[in-house]
């Protein structure tokens, strides 16, 4: 899933709060604050997997409503695009309160990644709703390879657990690299002890493009996740009535290699998560191969847009979306 299933940050390296270095090498200041991230982010969780689940649960909570209500610039993003996925029928109250509740839906996201070792296999299974499976067992019996296209809503980690279960075996997906690498490192193992294998979209030895083409052509399975276009080379698509662009890979992939393209959907539910599989988008067929990816990956989008508007909480893109929805100004009054 374009982002390792679910490493939704930016390339730049996340700021150390506190952290001051006297004048020096630019490279050395670099490195150490690199170093110091890393380290951060092992320490937190290491201390998150050891808190009990309700512990874990109430602090994640809780970060989430300081977070929303600090607004910076990814929330005040999230609640410009909240206002696109709801048609703007909002007031801004309404807006606020799911600004809320999508910023603690991301929070339980991150609790639940550094937890999932904890949850264990046999609870996602069971605590795991899969409305559309027999369209993945159709692909599966038929020895066709699958790609499975997602936004980022709900746990797509956990669907990961639960497509390695379906699938005896393990699924490929592509990352975006993280700085510091030792981070991007970080995520990466722990993701392939999950049973995925991680492909970067960048720096790898062999274009990623060619290595997914030849795992489908094998009849094995990828995961995507594609509402944002991370590269300039995107499909023009409409999502929520708006033009904007999404990756044409999963079209073009499944037209190269005759693999079944389908769509999905993750939320959350009160104790557990589920993931809303749709039929296969058809790829083949008349016309030149642009107009047919295109087509394919606006369907992609409907269903993206359907989704994604009952659960619009469990979106989790506090990056921008379309060129012409800029984050929110912060709101009057606020603490």
């Amino acid at each position: 899933m374009t982002d390792a299933p679910g490493v939704d940050t930016g390339t730049a390296t996340p700021r150390v709060p506190g952290l001051r270095l006297v004048p020096g090498d630019p490279g050395r200041r670099a490195r150490a604050t690199a170093r110091l991230t890393d380290l951060g982010y092992a320490a937190g969780w290491s201390a998150v997997k050891a808190l009990p689940e309700p512990v874990a649960r109430g602090a994640f909570d809780a970060a989430g409503r300081w977070a929303a209500a600090r607004e910076g610039r990814g929330v005040r993003q999230l609640r410009a695009n909240l206002r696109v996925a709801t048609g703007g029928r909002l007031d801004e109250e309404a807006l606020h309160e799911l600004t809320v509740r999508g910023v603690c839906s991301y929070a339980r996201y991150w609790q639940e990644a550094f937890r999932l070792s904890r949850l264990g296999v046999q609870r996602i299974l069971d605590g795991t709703e899969l409305p559309g499976r027999e369209h993945l067992q159709r692909a599966r019996d038929e020895g066709r390879g699958l790609i499975v296209a997602l936004p980022h809503s709900g746990n797509w980690d956990v669907a990961g657990v639960w497509l390695v279960d379906f699938l005896d075996g393990p699924f490929m997906t592509v990352a975006e690299r993280l700085r510091p690498e030792s981070l991007y490192r970080r995520f990466l193992e722990f993701r392939e002890t999950l049973g995925m294998r991680v492909v970067p979209l960048t720096g790898g030895p062999r274009p990623s493009s060619a290595v997914l083409r030849e795992w489908l052509e094998s009849g094995g399975m990828i995961c995507l996740l594609v509402d944002r276009d991370l590269g300039s080379g995107g499909v023009p698509v409409d999502l929520f009535g708006r033009r904007t662009t999404m990756p044409g890979g999963p079209a073009l992939l499944a037209a190269q290699t005759g693999a079944a393209l389908h769509p999905a959907v993750s939320h959350f539910t009160e104790t557990g998560w589920r993931h809303v599989v749709s039929p296969e988008v058809p790829v083949d067929g008349p016309g030149r191969l642009r107009e047919r990816v295109s087509t394919a990956m606006q369907d992609v989008a409907d269903v993206f847009t359907a989704g994604i508007a009952e659960h619009p909480e469990d979106w989790h893109v506090l990056g921008r979306v379309w060129d012409d929805v800029p984050p929110d100004p912060p709101r009057r009054g606020r603490g």
